[in-house]
């Protein structure tokens, strides 16, 4: 019988090395800052671990078709995105398939365009690649934060050759539609840009109404053009064991890609391939759970800030994450504010907006309304 998961179990994350919690070793502040949860993977994960364990030898080793099955009945389960094998291109993460996606295409000095605030690699990775960033604003209408179409279109210039695009979106929690994601495949079809799409969240869509849609799946014509960046990392709470892929339909584009891989990018980490493989296939009850607990952080974390003086944040569609505006509260440096009333939380700075911050809620209940009063008292203290 499956075991039913502990989300609401306090694990001690202090004890060990890890990047999250040794951030503050030695003070008293909750880390809700960078992007992975405080619970244990799944036990079929941890099983497919033990038993590969088991064997004692870890040699090199390639993806295997069992692996790559998994994926694709997965995505194909999942997103209703039928890939092939041959699409296929293995990473040791997301990251670097946006650095490579910039030098795989156009020349130094051409441009790169994204949207702002984004997950921070967005606007390093071009100049990484000598290429230029150009950025403009989403725009928070009606309650949903939303591409300024106008803006958008005329930041593109002869010299673009890449969208950058987040789809489910790191920071806002967006999951853009099909309306939006057909716009964005006319405007690289109008301008000729390969696209490059980062659905690591895409496993973590928190509204019931809505489906991620992956925008390679709208037709054959924008997959030609595009490059899908998914990974089992975010879904399923493995990140550190490095193992995410590319989706590159076009055979021309994917030489490109792969070319700029040679001598730089490692094979991918055995054991988050076979991690990578049970979560795909056996995952899924698992990420029901999950899903559901998170619906339920998410309305703590709306309830607590909507009564925080000079506070705002939209409800994320998507994603553990919950953007909060704070400039209302005229917080010179909100994160730093924040971690002073003892929680840790991303600076919006470095996603391009200052006077923001991030809050990561893939955690026990315990330990975020813990955080939620601190910050809650840290405000009305300051008042």
């Amino acid at each position: 019988m499956t075991r039913c998961p502990d989300f609401d179990r306090i694990i001690d994350r202090g004890s060990l090395p890890g990047e999250k919690w040794a951030r503050y070793a030695g003070r008293d502040i909750l880390p809700l800052w960078v992007a992975d949860m405080d619970f244990a993977a799944p036990e079929v994960v941890l099983e497919a671990l033990r038993a590969r364990l088991a064997h004692g030898v870890l040699g090199y080793t390639d993806p295997w078709p069992s692996l790559v099955e998994a994926v694709i009945d997965g995505i194909a389960r999942d997103h209703g995105w039928r890939v092939q094998a041959d699409w296929l291109v293995w990473l040791p993460g997301v990251v670097s398939g946006l650095n490579l996606a910039c030098r795989a295409t156009g020349e130094p000095g051409d441009e790169v365009f994204t949207a702002t605030p984004v997950y921070p690699p967005f606007l390093s990775a071009p100049e990484n690649s000598t290429r230029r960033l150009v950025s403009r604003p989403l725009v928070l209408d009606g309650g949903r934060w939303s591409w300024e179409r106008d803006a958008v279109e005329a930041a593109i210039g002869p010299r673009t050759r890449l969208f950058l695009l987040c789809n489910p979106h790191n920071p806002v929690g967006r999951v853009f539609d099909r309306d939006e994601l057909s716009w964005i495949a006319d405007l690289a079809e109008r301008h000729d840009l390969v696209i490059c799409s980062d659905e690591i969240h895409c496993g973590l869509v928190l509204d019931e109404q809505r489906a991620h849609l992956p925008i390679a799946a709208l037709d054959a014509a924008v997959a030609r053009r595009t490059i899908t960046l998914m990974a089992p990392s975010k879904t399923w709470n493995i990140p550190s064991l490095y193992c995410a892929l590319a989706i590159i339909p076009d055979a021309g584009l994917r030489r490109r890609f792969r070319a700029q891989m040679r001598g730089i990018v490692p094979h991918v980490n055995l054991l988050g391939l076979v991690a990578c493989e049970a979560a795909y296939r056996d995952g899924g009850p698992w990420r029901a759970a999950l899903l559901e607990k998170m619906r339920a952080n998410r309305a703590r974390v709306a309830e607590a800030v909507a009564a925080m003086p000079g506070l705002h944040s939209v409800a994320p569609e998507a994603t553990y994450l919950s953007w909060i505006d704070c400039r209302a509260a005229g917080l010179e440096k909100p994160a730093a504010f924040f971690e002073a009333g003892g929680v840790g939380l991303s600076d919006g700075a470095p996603f391009g907006a200052p006077g923001f911050v991030r809050l990561n809620f893939g955690c026990p209940p315990s330990i975020l309304d813990s955080a939620l009063a601190r910050m809650a008292s840290a405000l009305h203290t300051r008042r």
